[in-house]
Protein backbone atom coordinates (compact mmCIF):
# COMPACT_ATOMS: atom_id res chain seq x y z
CA UNK A 1 0.00 0.00 0.00
CA UNK A 2 1.11 3.49 -0.79
CA UNK A 3 2.15 5.69 2.46
CA UNK A 4 -0.03 8.13 3.49
CA UNK A 5 -3.17 7.08 1.33
CA UNK A 6 -6.28 6.95 2.96
CA UNK A 7 -9.84 6.70 1.19
CA UNK A 8 -10.96 9.93 2.89
CA UNK A 9 -8.01 11.71 0.97
CA UNK A 10 -9.01 15.25 -0.81
CA UNK A 11 -7.05 14.90 -4.25
CA UNK A 12 -6.74 17.09 -7.05
CA UNK A 13 -5.58 14.77 -9.70
CA UNK A 14 -5.73 11.09 -9.88
CA UNK A 15 -3.55 9.30 -12.26
CA UNK A 16 -2.92 12.62 -14.51
CA UNK A 17 -6.64 13.16 -14.27
CA UNK A 18 -7.55 16.10 -12.65
CA UNK A 19 -11.06 15.98 -10.89
CA UNK A 20 -13.78 18.40 -11.89
CA UNK A 21 -14.76 20.72 -8.73
CA UNK A 22 -12.63 20.68 -5.59
CA UNK A 23 -12.74 19.01 -2.85
CA UNK A 24 -14.09 15.81 -4.00
CA UNK A 25 -13.38 12.50 -2.96
CA UNK A 26 -12.87 9.43 -5.28
CA UNK A 27 -15.35 6.54 -5.16
CA UNK A 28 -15.48 3.15 -5.98
CA UNK A 29 -12.65 1.63 -7.86
CA UNK A 30 -10.75 4.78 -8.25
CA UNK A 31 -10.59 5.00 -4.55
CA UNK A 32 -9.49 1.23 -4.28
CA UNK A 33 -6.96 1.84 -6.96
CA UNK A 34 -5.69 5.34 -5.25
CA UNK A 35 -5.86 3.17 -1.60
CA UNK A 36 -3.84 0.35 -2.59
CA UNK A 37 -1.92 1.96 -5.10
CA UNK A 38 -3.32 -0.96 -7.50
CA UNK A 39 -0.88 -1.03 -10.57
CA UNK A 40 -3.61 -1.51 -13.42
CA UNK A 41 -4.82 0.36 -16.12
CA UNK A 42 -7.91 2.62 -15.22
CA UNK A 43 -11.18 1.67 -15.85
CA UNK A 44 -12.97 3.36 -18.81
CA UNK A 45 -15.35 5.24 -16.39
CA UNK A 46 -13.87 6.46 -12.95
CA UNK A 47 -16.06 8.08 -10.15
CA UNK A 48 -16.21 10.82 -7.67
CA UNK A 49 -18.35 12.11 -5.59
CA UNK A 50 -19.26 15.85 -5.92
CA UNK A 51 -20.08 18.48 -3.45
CA UNK A 52 -22.58 20.33 -5.59
CA UNK A 53 -24.85 17.69 -4.68
CA UNK A 54 -25.49 16.83 -8.62
CA UNK A 55 -24.78 14.20 -11.01
CA UNK A 56 -23.67 14.30 -14.09
CA UNK A 57 -20.26 12.77 -16.53
CA UNK A 58 -17.37 14.71 -17.49
CA UNK A 59 -14.48 13.17 -19.74
CA UNK A 60 -13.77 9.94 -18.08
CA UNK A 61 -15.57 10.63 -14.91
CA UNK A 62 -18.62 9.91 -13.60
CA UNK A 63 -19.70 12.40 -10.76
CA UNK A 64 -22.20 11.17 -8.25
CA UNK A 65 -24.14 13.39 -5.45
CA UNK A 66 -23.75 12.99 -1.79
CA UNK A 67 -26.14 10.79 -1.21
CA UNK A 68 -24.52 8.61 -3.26
CA UNK A 69 -21.08 8.33 -0.80
CA UNK A 70 -19.88 5.06 0.39
CA UNK A 71 -18.99 3.89 3.95
CA UNK A 72 -14.93 4.92 4.12
CA UNK A 73 -13.98 1.20 4.16
CA UNK A 74 -12.99 -1.44 1.84
CA UNK A 75 -16.64 -3.41 1.94
CA UNK A 76 -18.41 0.26 1.12
CA UNK A 77 -15.87 1.32 -1.88
CA UNK A 78 -16.17 -2.95 -3.27
CA UNK A 79 -20.01 -2.13 -2.66
CA UNK A 80 -20.15 0.87 -4.26
CA UNK A 81 -18.27 -0.75 -7.26
CA UNK A 82 -20.56 -3.57 -7.46
CA UNK A 83 -23.78 -1.46 -7.68
CA UNK A 84 -22.86 1.72 -10.32
CA UNK A 85 -19.71 0.77 -12.13
CA UNK A 86 -20.04 -3.02 -12.70
CA UNK A 87 -17.92 -5.97 -12.19
CA UNK A 88 -14.00 -4.83 -13.15
CA UNK A 89 -11.94 -8.67 -13.00
CA UNK A 90 -8.44 -7.13 -13.45
CA UNK A 91 -8.94 -4.42 -10.85
CA UNK A 92 -10.21 -6.84 -8.15
CA UNK A 93 -7.90 -9.78 -8.55
CA UNK A 94 -5.20 -6.98 -8.18
CA UNK A 95 -7.19 -5.66 -5.40
CA UNK A 96 -7.28 -9.59 -4.09
CA UNK A 97 -3.62 -9.99 -4.09
CA UNK A 98 -2.63 -6.77 -2.43
CA UNK A 99 -5.21 -7.39 1.16
CA UNK A 100 -4.90 -10.01 3.44
CA UNK A 101 -7.24 -12.48 3.27
CA UNK A 102 -8.80 -12.10 6.66
CA UNK A 103 -10.30 -8.85 5.39
CA UNK A 104 -12.61 -10.90 3.05
CA UNK A 105 -13.36 -13.06 5.68
CA UNK A 106 -14.23 -10.04 7.96
CA UNK A 107 -17.03 -8.69 5.51
CA UNK A 108 -18.37 -12.04 4.82
CA UNK A 109 -18.62 -13.09 9.07
CA UNK A 110 -20.21 -9.21 9.30
CA UNK A 111 -22.65 -9.67 6.36
CA UNK A 112 -23.26 -13.92 5.92
CA UNK A 113 -26.32 -13.21 3.89
CA UNK A 114 -25.68 -9.72 1.81
CA UNK A 115 -25.90 -9.44 -1.69
CA UNK A 116 -23.14 -7.24 -1.76
CA UNK A 117 -20.89 -9.20 0.57
CA UNK A 118 -21.89 -12.34 -1.21
CA UNK A 119 -20.72 -11.27 -4.38
CA UNK A 120 -17.47 -10.13 -2.91
CA UNK A 121 -16.64 -13.74 -1.72
CA UNK A 122 -17.70 -15.48 -4.70
CA UNK A 123 -15.53 -12.60 -6.80
CA UNK A 124 -12.45 -13.66 -3.75
CA UNK A 125 -12.81 -17.48 -4.57
CA UNK A 126 -13.10 -17.54 -8.58
CA UNK A 127 -10.34 -15.53 -8.90
CA UNK A 128 -8.05 -16.62 -6.60
CA UNK A 129 -8.46 -20.40 -6.09
CA UNK A 130 -8.29 -19.89 -2.36
CA UNK A 131 -11.05 -20.65 -0.04
CA UNK A 132 -12.21 -18.48 3.09
CA UNK A 133 -12.42 -19.58 6.83
CA UNK A 134 -16.53 -19.10 6.31
CA UNK A 135 -19.38 -21.31 6.40
CA UNK A 136 -21.30 -21.88 3.16
CA UNK A 137 -25.02 -19.62 3.02
CA UNK A 138 -27.69 -22.27 3.62
CA UNK A 139 -30.82 -19.37 2.84
CA UNK A 140 -31.45 -16.61 1.13
CA UNK A 141 -32.27 -15.41 -2.54
CA UNK A 142 -29.55 -16.39 -5.20
CA UNK A 143 -28.44 -13.01 -6.43
CA UNK A 144 -26.22 -12.35 -9.55
CA UNK A 145 -22.60 -11.62 -9.84
CA UNK A 146 -22.61 -9.75 -13.03
CA UNK A 147 -25.50 -7.20 -12.51
CA UNK A 148 -27.35 -7.55 -16.19
CA UNK A 149 -28.01 -3.78 -15.99
CA UNK A 150 -24.65 -3.17 -16.10
CA UNK A 151 -23.15 -5.46 -17.90
CA UNK A 152 -24.10 -8.32 -20.38
CA UNK A 153 -24.56 -11.74 -19.05
CA UNK A 154 -23.81 -15.02 -19.82
CA UNK A 155 -25.34 -18.15 -19.33
CA UNK A 156 -26.14 -19.07 -15.44
CA UNK A 157 -24.40 -22.02 -13.18
CA UNK A 158 -24.75 -21.88 -9.57
CA UNK A 159 -22.85 -21.34 -6.78
CA UNK A 160 -24.17 -23.33 -3.84
CA UNK A 161 -21.72 -22.13 -1.36
CA UNK A 162 -21.97 -18.44 -2.05
CA UNK A 163 -25.83 -18.51 -3.11
CA UNK A 164 -25.12 -16.91 -6.24
CA UNK A 165 -25.34 -16.88 -9.77
CA UNK A 166 -22.03 -17.11 -11.79
CA UNK A 167 -23.57 -15.51 -15.00
CA UNK A 168 -19.58 -14.09 -16.21
CA UNK A 169 -19.24 -15.00 -19.95
CA UNK A 170 -15.88 -16.92 -19.54
CA UNK A 171 -14.05 -18.41 -17.23
CA UNK A 172 -10.72 -17.14 -15.00
CA UNK A 173 -8.72 -17.60 -17.41
CA UNK A 174 -10.29 -15.51 -20.32
CA UNK A 175 -13.17 -13.65 -19.14
CA UNK A 176 -13.45 -10.03 -20.84
CA UNK A 177 -16.90 -8.46 -20.16
CA UNK A 178 -18.91 -5.77 -21.89
CA UNK A 179 -20.53 -2.88 -20.57
CA UNK A 180 -24.33 -1.84 -21.21
CA UNK A 181 -24.06 1.74 -23.23
CA UNK A 182 -26.74 3.48 -25.54
CA UNK A 183 -25.08 2.44 -28.61
CA UNK A 184 -25.44 -1.40 -27.91
CA UNK A 185 -28.86 -1.14 -26.73
CA UNK A 186 -29.84 0.47 -29.70
CA UNK A 187 -28.34 -2.36 -31.93
CA UNK A 188 -29.79 -5.37 -29.59
CA UNK A 189 -33.40 -3.32 -30.18
CA UNK A 190 -32.79 -2.91 -33.85
CA UNK A 191 -31.69 -7.06 -34.19
CA UNK A 192 -29.63 -6.88 -37.38
CA UNK A 193 -29.87 -10.32 -37.48
CA UNK A 194 -33.43 -10.56 -37.96
CA UNK A 195 -32.94 -7.73 -40.42
CA UNK A 196 -30.55 -9.70 -42.27
CA UNK A 197 -32.23 -13.03 -42.51
CA UNK A 198 -35.31 -10.88 -44.08
CA UNK A 199 -33.46 -9.29 -46.48
CA UNK A 200 -31.86 -12.60 -47.42
CA UNK A 201 -35.34 -14.15 -47.81
CA UNK A 202 -36.25 -12.02 -50.75
CA UNK A 203 -32.74 -12.76 -53.08
CA UNK A 204 -33.09 -15.45 -55.42
CA UNK A 205 -30.37 -18.39 -54.16
CA UNK A 206 -28.38 -18.20 -56.91
CA UNK A 207 -27.71 -14.68 -57.07
CA UNK A 208 -27.25 -14.71 -53.59
CA UNK A 209 -24.51 -17.61 -53.97
CA UNK A 210 -22.89 -15.24 -56.76
CA UNK A 211 -22.78 -11.94 -54.00
CA UNK A 212 -21.40 -14.49 -51.36
CA UNK A 213 -18.23 -15.83 -53.25
CA UNK A 214 -17.54 -12.10 -54.59
CA UNK A 215 -18.04 -10.86 -50.67
CA UNK A 216 -15.61 -13.58 -49.82
CA UNK A 217 -12.81 -12.55 -51.86
CA UNK A 218 -13.48 -9.00 -51.00
CA UNK A 219 -13.05 -9.72 -47.36
CA UNK A 220 -10.02 -11.52 -48.13
CA UNK A 221 -8.15 -9.08 -49.62
CA UNK A 222 -9.23 -5.97 -47.34
CA UNK A 223 -7.94 -8.82 -44.59
CA UNK A 224 -4.57 -8.62 -46.27
CA UNK A 225 -4.85 -4.99 -47.11
CA UNK A 226 -5.17 -3.92 -42.90
CA UNK A 227 -1.93 -5.75 -42.45
CA UNK A 228 -0.38 -3.56 -45.50
CA UNK A 229 0.09 -7.05 -47.53
CA UNK A 230 -1.13 -7.05 -51.24
CA UNK A 231 -1.35 -10.96 -52.08
CA UNK A 232 -1.39 -13.17 -55.64
CA UNK A 233 -4.86 -13.86 -56.76
CA UNK A 234 -4.70 -17.39 -55.74
CA UNK A 235 -3.44 -16.46 -52.56
CA UNK A 236 -6.71 -14.00 -51.74
CA UNK A 237 -9.21 -16.65 -53.32
CA UNK A 238 -7.25 -19.62 -50.81
CA UNK A 239 -7.62 -17.35 -48.09
CA UNK A 240 -11.34 -16.08 -48.92
CA UNK A 241 -12.31 -20.18 -49.34
CA UNK A 242 -11.28 -20.71 -45.79
CA UNK A 243 -13.24 -17.59 -44.56
CA UNK A 244 -15.97 -19.44 -46.32
CA UNK A 245 -16.15 -22.32 -44.12
CA UNK A 246 -16.04 -19.69 -41.20
CA UNK A 247 -18.27 -22.18 -38.51
CA UNK A 248 -18.09 -25.39 -39.97
CA UNK A 249 -15.43 -26.82 -37.82
CA UNK A 250 -15.14 -25.97 -34.25
CA UNK A 251 -12.22 -23.80 -32.69
CA UNK A 252 -9.48 -25.89 -31.27
CA UNK A 253 -5.94 -25.15 -31.14
CA UNK A 254 -5.32 -27.33 -34.28
CA UNK A 255 -8.03 -25.55 -36.35
CA UNK A 256 -6.32 -22.07 -35.20
CA UNK A 257 -2.70 -23.96 -36.88
CA UNK A 258 -4.50 -25.08 -39.52
CA UNK A 259 -5.65 -21.56 -40.20
CA UNK A 260 -1.99 -19.82 -39.37
CA UNK A 261 -0.63 -22.81 -42.11
CA UNK A 262 -3.37 -21.32 -44.96
CA UNK A 263 -2.69 -17.83 -44.10
CA UNK A 264 1.85 -18.57 -44.18
CA UNK A 265 2.51 -19.95 -47.35
CA UNK A 266 6.47 -19.07 -46.99
CA UNK A 267 7.16 -20.66 -43.37
CA UNK A 268 10.95 -20.29 -44.13
CA UNK A 269 11.45 -17.53 -41.80
CA UNK A 270 8.65 -17.71 -39.50
CA UNK A 271 8.20 -20.15 -36.35
CA UNK A 272 4.76 -21.94 -36.83
CA UNK A 273 2.75 -22.80 -33.46
CA UNK A 274 2.32 -20.65 -30.45
CA UNK A 275 4.62 -18.44 -29.85
CA UNK A 276 7.48 -19.59 -28.20
CA UNK A 277 9.48 -16.03 -27.79
CA UNK A 278 8.44 -12.42 -27.07
CA UNK A 279 5.71 -10.79 -29.14
CA UNK A 280 5.26 -6.97 -30.14
CA UNK A 281 3.82 -4.55 -32.96
CA UNK A 282 5.31 -1.07 -33.34
CA UNK A 283 8.74 0.05 -35.20
CA UNK A 284 12.42 -0.02 -34.43
CA UNK A 285 14.67 3.12 -33.44
CA UNK A 286 16.21 4.01 -36.43
CA UNK A 287 19.32 4.57 -34.40
CA UNK A 288 19.60 1.48 -31.90
CA UNK A 289 17.32 -0.49 -33.55
CA UNK A 290 15.54 -0.99 -30.62
CA UNK A 291 12.25 -2.06 -30.30
CA UNK A 292 9.41 1.06 -30.00
CA UNK A 293 5.99 -1.21 -29.21
CA UNK A 294 2.33 0.09 -29.76
CA UNK A 295 1.55 -3.19 -28.27
CA UNK A 296 3.36 -6.08 -26.46
CA UNK A 297 1.81 -9.44 -26.78
CA UNK A 298 1.00 -11.38 -23.88
CA UNK A 299 4.42 -13.31 -22.64
CA UNK A 300 5.16 -16.47 -24.45
CA UNK A 301 4.91 -18.55 -21.51
CA UNK A 302 1.08 -17.47 -20.80
CA UNK A 303 -0.28 -18.59 -24.66
CA UNK A 304 -1.44 -21.65 -23.51
CA UNK A 305 -3.47 -21.20 -20.42
CA UNK A 306 -4.68 -17.92 -21.76
CA UNK A 307 -5.83 -19.64 -25.29
CA UNK A 308 -7.18 -22.64 -23.09
CA UNK A 309 -9.27 -19.95 -21.81
CA UNK A 310 -10.69 -18.71 -24.92
CA UNK A 311 -11.39 -21.95 -26.31
CA UNK A 312 -13.12 -22.74 -23.29
CA UNK A 313 -15.07 -19.44 -23.57
CA UNK A 314 -15.70 -19.33 -27.42
CA UNK A 315 -17.31 -22.99 -26.79
CA UNK A 316 -20.14 -21.64 -23.69
CA UNK A 317 -20.53 -18.80 -25.52
CA UNK A 318 -21.29 -20.37 -29.05
CA UNK A 319 -23.88 -22.67 -26.82
CA UNK A 320 -25.70 -19.80 -24.95
CA UNK A 321 -28.19 -16.86 -26.17
CA UNK A 322 -25.11 -14.57 -25.59
CA UNK A 323 -25.31 -11.81 -28.29
CA UNK A 324 -23.29 -13.12 -31.77
CA UNK A 325 -21.80 -9.69 -32.44
CA UNK A 326 -20.57 -9.85 -28.57
CA UNK A 327 -19.47 -12.88 -28.82
CA UNK A 328 -17.59 -12.48 -31.85
CA UNK A 329 -15.86 -9.82 -29.93
CA UNK A 330 -14.66 -10.79 -26.94
CA UNK A 331 -13.09 -14.19 -28.98
CA UNK A 332 -11.52 -11.75 -31.93
CA UNK A 333 -10.08 -8.94 -29.92
CA UNK A 334 -8.71 -11.29 -27.12
CA UNK A 335 -7.10 -13.45 -29.53
CA UNK A 336 -5.62 -10.62 -30.95
CA UNK A 337 -4.33 -8.94 -27.67
CA UNK A 338 -2.93 -12.23 -26.39
CA UNK A 339 -1.33 -12.33 -30.17
CA UNK A 340 -0.11 -15.88 -30.10
CA UNK A 341 1.05 -16.67 -33.04
CA UNK A 342 4.86 -15.21 -34.54
CA UNK A 343 2.50 -14.20 -37.59
CA UNK A 344 -0.90 -14.50 -39.34
CA UNK A 345 -2.54 -13.11 -36.02
CA UNK A 346 -4.05 -9.88 -37.68
CA UNK A 347 -6.42 -12.27 -40.22
CA UNK A 348 -7.04 -15.07 -37.96
CA UNK A 349 -8.46 -12.67 -36.02
CA UNK A 350 -10.61 -10.76 -38.81
CA UNK A 351 -11.42 -14.80 -39.43
CA UNK A 352 -12.77 -15.40 -35.78
CA UNK A 353 -15.52 -12.62 -36.37
CA UNK A 354 -16.81 -14.81 -39.20
CA UNK A 355 -16.30 -17.80 -37.52
CA UNK A 356 -18.22 -16.82 -34.50
CA UNK A 357 -21.03 -14.86 -36.09
CA UNK A 358 -21.76 -18.21 -38.39
CA UNK A 359 -21.56 -20.76 -35.32
CA UNK A 360 -24.16 -18.54 -33.43
CA UNK A 361 -26.60 -18.27 -36.72
CA UNK A 362 -26.78 -15.01 -37.29
CA UNK A 363 -26.46 -14.73 -41.23
CA UNK A 364 -27.55 -17.56 -43.00
CA UNK A 365 -25.44 -20.87 -44.00
CA UNK A 366 -22.77 -19.77 -46.20
CA UNK A 367 -22.87 -16.15 -46.50
CA UNK A 368 -20.00 -14.36 -45.32
CA UNK A 369 -20.10 -10.20 -44.03
CA UNK A 370 -17.39 -8.73 -45.63
CA UNK A 371 -16.38 -7.08 -42.28
CA UNK A 372 -12.28 -6.75 -42.95
CA UNK A 373 -14.02 -4.54 -46.18
CA UNK A 374 -15.89 -2.31 -43.60
CA UNK A 375 -12.35 -2.33 -41.41
CA UNK A 376 -10.28 -1.30 -44.00
CA UNK A 377 -12.56 1.64 -45.05
CA UNK A 378 -12.65 2.86 -41.07
CA UNK A 379 -8.90 1.83 -40.84
CA UNK A 380 -8.32 4.62 -38.42
CA UNK A 381 -11.13 4.38 -36.08
CA UNK A 382 -9.61 0.36 -36.44
CA UNK A 383 -6.35 1.33 -34.87
CA UNK A 384 -7.77 4.22 -32.04
CA UNK A 385 -9.68 0.89 -30.73
CA UNK A 386 -6.92 -1.28 -31.23
CA UNK A 387 -4.74 1.16 -29.50
CA UNK A 388 -7.64 1.91 -26.64
CA UNK A 389 -6.52 -1.25 -25.13
CA UNK A 390 -2.97 -1.79 -25.70
CA UNK A 391 -1.94 1.87 -24.73
CA UNK A 392 -2.73 1.84 -21.05
CA UNK A 393 -1.45 -1.38 -20.47
CA UNK A 394 2.34 -0.60 -22.19
CA UNK A 395 2.83 1.12 -18.63
CA UNK A 396 2.12 -2.01 -16.47
CA UNK A 397 4.82 -4.21 -18.84
CA UNK A 398 8.24 -4.39 -18.19
CA UNK A 399 10.10 -5.61 -20.62
CA UNK A 400 13.65 -4.94 -22.75
CA UNK A 401 15.19 -5.68 -26.00
CA UNK A 402 16.41 -8.67 -26.97
CA UNK A 403 19.35 -8.94 -28.91
CA UNK A 404 17.15 -9.85 -32.39
CA UNK A 405 15.22 -6.62 -31.77
CA UNK A 406 12.34 -8.59 -29.74
CA UNK A 407 11.04 -7.90 -26.75
CA UNK A 408 11.33 -10.02 -23.37
CA UNK A 409 8.76 -8.90 -20.74
CA UNK A 410 10.11 -9.48 -16.87
CA UNK A 411 7.07 -9.18 -14.90
CA UNK A 412 3.12 -11.06 -14.72
CA UNK A 413 1.24 -9.73 -17.17
CA UNK A 414 -1.43 -12.51 -17.72
CA UNK A 415 -4.38 -10.50 -15.90
CA UNK A 416 -3.82 -7.79 -18.48
CA UNK A 417 -5.05 -10.38 -21.29
CA UNK A 418 -8.25 -12.41 -19.87
CA UNK A 419 -9.83 -9.87 -17.84
CA UNK A 420 -10.63 -6.61 -20.41
CA UNK A 421 -13.18 -3.81 -21.04
CA UNK A 422 -14.42 -4.29 -24.57
CA UNK A 423 -17.20 -2.59 -25.19
CA UNK A 424 -15.00 -0.12 -27.31
CA UNK A 425 -14.52 -2.84 -29.36
CA UNK A 426 -18.33 -4.12 -29.35
CA UNK A 427 -19.62 -0.64 -30.12
CA UNK A 428 -16.73 -0.19 -33.00
CA UNK A 429 -17.59 -4.45 -34.28
CA UNK A 430 -21.18 -4.04 -34.22
CA UNK A 431 -21.26 -0.55 -36.37
CA UNK A 432 -19.04 -2.48 -39.09
CA UNK A 433 -21.56 -5.63 -38.87
CA UNK A 434 -24.55 -3.11 -39.21
CA UNK A 435 -22.72 -1.31 -42.42
CA UNK A 436 -22.77 -4.92 -44.13
CA UNK A 437 -26.10 -5.49 -43.31
CA UNK A 438 -27.75 -2.05 -44.68
CA UNK A 439 -25.06 -1.06 -46.66
CA UNK A 440 -22.88 -3.61 -48.18
CA UNK A 441 -24.74 -6.77 -48.92
CA UNK A 442 -27.71 -4.91 -50.33
CA UNK A 443 -25.16 -2.62 -52.90
CA UNK A 444 -23.82 -6.22 -53.58
CA UNK A 445 -27.13 -7.94 -54.42
CA UNK A 446 -28.72 -4.55 -56.52
CA UNK A 447 -25.26 -4.69 -58.26
CA UNK A 448 -25.65 -8.28 -59.50
CA UNK A 449 -29.25 -7.92 -60.21
CA UNK A 450 -28.68 -5.00 -62.25
CA UNK A 451 -25.46 -6.57 -64.30
CA UNK A 452 -27.78 -9.28 -65.14
CA UNK A 453 -30.26 -6.97 -66.80
CA UNK A 454 -27.41 -5.56 -68.39
CA UNK A 455 -26.42 -8.81 -69.68
CA UNK A 456 -29.81 -9.54 -70.74
CA UNK A 457 -29.73 -6.73 -72.80
CA UNK A 458 -26.71 -7.74 -74.99
CA UNK A 459 -27.60 -10.68 -75.64
CA UNK A 460 -30.96 -9.52 -77.27
CA UNK A 461 -28.89 -7.52 -79.25
CA UNK A 462 -25.86 -9.01 -79.91
CA UNK A 463 -24.08 -12.45 -80.48
CA UNK A 464 -21.23 -12.07 -78.08
CA UNK A 465 -19.18 -14.56 -75.94
CA UNK A 466 -19.54 -14.12 -72.73
CA UNK A 467 -15.83 -13.04 -71.48
CA UNK A 468 -16.63 -9.73 -73.94
CA UNK A 469 -20.10 -9.81 -72.45
CA UNK A 470 -18.14 -9.02 -69.34
CA UNK A 471 -15.51 -6.81 -70.90
CA UNK A 472 -17.78 -4.30 -72.25
CA UNK A 473 -19.69 -4.15 -68.77
CA UNK A 474 -16.11 -3.72 -67.19
CA UNK A 475 -15.38 -0.64 -69.02
CA UNK A 476 -18.64 0.66 -69.17
CA UNK A 477 -18.42 0.55 -65.06
CA UNK A 478 -14.98 1.77 -65.25
CA UNK A 479 -15.64 4.86 -67.34
CA UNK A 480 -19.21 6.11 -65.57
CA UNK A 481 -21.20 4.41 -68.48
CA UNK A 482 -19.01 5.38 -70.97
CA UNK A 483 -17.01 3.21 -73.32
CA UNK A 484 -13.47 4.92 -73.37
CA UNK A 485 -11.73 5.77 -76.71
CA UNK A 486 -9.70 2.71 -76.33
CA UNK A 487 -12.28 -0.04 -76.02
CA UNK A 488 -14.16 1.49 -79.04
CA UNK A 489 -10.99 1.63 -80.94
CA UNK A 490 -9.62 -1.94 -79.78
CA UNK A 491 -11.88 -4.51 -78.08
CA UNK A 492 -14.91 -3.46 -79.46
CA UNK A 493 -14.11 -1.64 -82.62
CA UNK A 494 -16.55 -3.88 -84.38
CA UNK A 495 -19.31 -1.63 -82.72
CA UNK A 496 -20.98 1.09 -84.66
CA UNK A 497 -21.62 4.72 -83.27
CA UNK A 498 -25.20 4.04 -82.55
CA UNK A 499 -24.94 0.61 -80.81
CA UNK A 500 -22.00 2.40 -78.64
CA UNK A 501 -24.40 5.24 -77.61
CA UNK A 502 -27.30 2.80 -77.43
CA UNK A 503 -25.34 0.41 -75.13
CA UNK A 504 -24.35 3.55 -72.48
CA UNK A 505 -27.77 4.64 -72.60
CA UNK A 506 -29.07 1.65 -71.06
CA UNK A 507 -26.40 0.73 -69.03
CA UNK A 508 -26.90 4.52 -67.65
CA UNK A 509 -30.59 3.54 -67.39
CA UNK A 510 -30.08 0.42 -65.35
CA UNK A 511 -27.66 1.27 -62.91
CA UNK A 512 -28.92 4.84 -62.75
CA UNK A 513 -25.75 7.17 -63.46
Amino acid sequence: MAEGNNFSDHITVFRKYTLPESGMKLAGYSALIYRYDLEVPLPEHISAISTKHKRYSEGRWQIFRNIHTPDESLLGHLTFALRYEGVDLLVLNKLFEKIDKGEIEAIVKEQPTGQYSRRIWFFYEWLTDQKLNVDDVKTGNYVDSLDPDLQYPGSKERSKRHRVWNNLPGNKDFCPLVRRTEKLEHFSIEDLGKKVKDTIGKVHPDLLSRAAAFLMLKDSKASYAIEGETPPENRAERWGKAIGQAGQKDLTKDELLRLQEIVIEDRRFVDMGWRKEGGFIGVHNRVNSKPVPDHISAKWQDVPQLMEGLLKTNESLINSDYDPVLAATLIAFGFVFIHPFADGNGRVHRYLIHHVLAKKEFAPKGLIFPVSAVILDRIDEYREVLESYSKPRLDFIEWEPTPDGNVKVLNNTIDLYRYFDATKHAEFLYECVEETVTDTLPEEVQYLERHDKMRTFISEHFDMPDKDMENLIGFLRQNDGQLSKRARTKEFEALTEEEVVMLEEKYQEIFRL
